[in-house]
């Protein structure tokens, strides 16, 4: 049974730094692109970032780019998320996502806040 579990998410003060971790287990990881979307109160779910199946290549969401990293660890079956410089903007609920056959974890919340 394919599955994604987020984790990594929390409070943080503005200009502080996370790092989200989606682990991946029922499917053959590095085959898969995975993508990383959040939804704000209120607001559509929007993509954040997104990764290629080797690693190869990555894509941002403009918001967001020159602050967050996606990475991943194919041996591990985990991708990450490395949130830096976090504005009150960034506060939402992280999800990971697999495209092909669209399969989402449950989320993370991260909150940005003095």
């Amino acid at each position: 049974q394919e599955q994604l579990v987020e984790s990594g998410g929390g409070l943080v003060q503005p200009g502080g730094s996370l790092r989200l971790s989606c682990a991946a287990s029922g499917f053959t990881f590095r085959n898969y692109d995975i993508s990383w979307y959040r939804q704000a109160p209120g607001k559509q779910r929007e993509l954040v970032a997104a990764i290629a199946s080797s690693g190869s290549r990555t894509n941002y969401a403009d918001s967001v780019k020159g602050r967050f990293t996606i990475s991943r660890d194919n041996a591990k079956n985990t991708v990450y998320l490395q949130m830096n410089r976090l504005k009150p903007e960034d506060t939402a609920v992280y999800y990971c996502r697999r495209v092909y056959g669209d399969y989402w974890g449950q989320g993370t919340q991260v909150t940005v806040s003095s």
